[in-house]
């Protein structure tokens, strides 16, 4: 619990997928990015992880849990216990990165799964995207992570998609500018605080079952 403007509310937490191409600590682009959103979550006493996805075994399918090895489930258990929901991507060839596809699939199979309400358990969620690269795409990037995050019952805050790509062509990628661009860390702003004031709302004022109950 934290005390916001003389009230006890609880403290939230978020989850970061970073869809990086890329494993263990070796830079990502992408992280670079997400990191100026976590230093908001943090000065606004917002608990907020990082998974890099390349550094789990995640198993192709549309289900919670797909057996025998599938490291999915312990990324859908702090999903599920997380208010704000961001998934992070490089661009490849103007998309998204494909390991950022098979967490959104993964997450639509598991999208069954019920909250104490009978409402999906991505009900009363926030989320977000952070989407990196030096060519375009960010904007469809982040229209189908986001679109499809709304779609299984998160909802989506105004202006939560923040992005960085430079000229066409090969050319320096975010790490590379040493972060100096003001119209993304404006986004970034934008994010990281509607993520947290929607949150915050749902917190206090969940959205009701009626008329959304999964079994009904």
């Amino acid at each position: 619990m934290i005390l916001l403007e003389g009230v006890y509310v609880m403290k939230l937490n978020a989850i970061i997928l970073n869809g990086s191409l890329k494993h263990g600590d070796e830079g990502s682009n992408t992280e670079a990015l997400v990191n100026e959103v976590i230093e908001i979550y943090k000065k606004e006493n917002v608990n907020a992880e990082i998974l890099r996805l390349s550094d789990y075994n995640i198993s192709y399918g549309i289900a919670d849990d797909m057996g025998k090895g599938d490291e999915w489930p312990q990324i859908l258990d702090k999903i599920i216990n997380a208010d704000i929901l961001i998934i992070g991507t490089p661009l490849w060839l103007g998309e998204k990165s494909s390991i950022a596809t098979l967490a959104i699939e993964r997450l639509y199979g598991s999208s069954s799964i019920t909250n104490d309400q009978g409402q999906s358990i991505f009900y009363n969620k926030v989320g977000g995207a952070v989407v990196t690269g030096n060519e375009d795409g960010a904007k469809h990037a982040a229209t189908s992570i986001l679109y499809s995050l709304s779609h299984i019952g998160f909802t989506i805050p105004p202006n939560v998609d923040a992005y960085w790509v430079g000229e066409a062509g090969p050319g320096p990628s975010y790490m590379d500018i040493n972060y100096e661009n003001e119209f993304t860390k404006k986004h970034v702003e934008l994010l990281a605080y509607n993520t947290i004031h929607l949150a915050r709302m749902f917190n206090k004022n969940p959205i009701p079952n009626e008329g959304n109950q999964l079994n009904n």
